[in-house]
């Protein structure tokens, strides 16, 4: 499973990539507020300076919600850099444009998806990825695990391409959980990521290590 990670902030990125575990990168209008950046061209370059850090795709989403919108923006970041991946919402324009960029060669992630018939137009429209939210499902005491599982089932009955990129992760259980059922990629906060670390045996364990070789006078 890939780890993508889900933000803005340049430091995270960074961080991740350094663990050496960073497969990509997902962002979004209100990620980028989130660190302060506002402005076309301040913006354009920020999705510039996160594909210097990392060496996987980068999904670069469109602020329009029509047809004509979408596909003028999401030319002009496809333009940017090589690693830069399309995300367009999931609404009929959407699908429309999802399918324009798929003919054309353009990598796109379909995103804000709750649901396995939506997950099915976007695969058939061509998307690279499509983005499930388990995590808002969870708020509402829906599912969104099953939600994963629904969609693998489906693209493998029909071998669709398309990745599942399980999105909205909130916490490590969900990464774990996210490669048990068989999601692409997973993208999620860096304490996310992180949390796989965490073990209180291994510390335990790494604490006795570490006095015995004292012991030993290493």
């Amino acid at each position: 499973m890939k780890f993508f990670i889900d933000t803005a902030n340049l430091e995270d990125i960074k961080e991740a990539q350094a663990l050496g575990v960073l497969d990509g990168v997902t962002t979004n209008p209100s990620l980028m507020a989130k660190e302060w950046i506002s402005g076309k061209q301040n913006i354009l370059q920020h999705y510039v300076n996160i594909c210097n850090i990392v060496d996987g795709d980068v999904s670069a989403e469109v602020i329009a919600t029509d047809y004509e919108g979408m596909i003028k923006e999401g030319e002009e970041l496809a333009a940017l850099h090589e690693q830069i991946v399309v995300k367009l919402p999931m609404i009929a324009d959407g699908i429309k444009a999802c399918k324009y960029f798929s003919d054309k060669g353009i990598r796109t992630n379909v995103t804000l998806v709750f649901s396995a018939g939506q997950a099915l137009l976007a695969a058939k429209a061509g998307a690279t990825y499509v983005s499930p939210f388990l995590g808002r499902l969870d708020d509402i005491s829906t599912d969104g695990m099953h939600l994963i599982s629904e969609i693998r089932e489906i693209y493998d009955n029909y071998g669709f391409k398309t990745q599942i990129l399980s999105a909205s992760i909130r916490h490590t259980m969900h990464v774990v959980n996210c490669a048990k059922v068989g999601s692409d990629v997973m993208t999620g906060p860096l304490s996310a990521i992180k949390g796989l670390l965490k073990h209180p045996l291994t510390d335990i364990g790494l604490a006795q290590f570490v006095e015995d070789a004292k012991k030993m006078n290493l």
